[in-house]
């Protein structure tokens, strides 16, 4: 692991705090968005006999969610390679 320069550390944690950002917004959309304003327009669409709004509100964010961690980790795994901070 090698040291950063202040520049370095700064532009790492911006690229982080940006990349958390853009991720907490996807969760939003598809949380708050699907399973609560969209609610009535999802629920014209059924899945496996369940209207498309409800499982957003139900089963959709935690999906996304838990897909959203796992593509967290590759992308941080990959910038923390590009500032030489990875963990060995």
């Amino acid at each position: 692991m090698s040291q950063m320069t202040e520049q370095q550390a700064k532009e790492y944690w911006r690229r982080n705090v940006s990349l958390m950002v853009k991720l907490l917004v996807v969760w939003f959309i598809v949380s708050f968005g699907c399973g609560i304003m969209l609610v009535d327009v999802l629920n014209q669409v059924q899945i496996g006999g369940y209207k498309l709004g409800f499982w957003f509100a139900q089963q959709g964010s935690i999906y996304v969610f838990v897909g959203l961690t796992f593509y967290y980790a590759k992308k941080m795994a990959a910038l923390d390679r590009e500032f030489n901070v990875e963990e060995e």
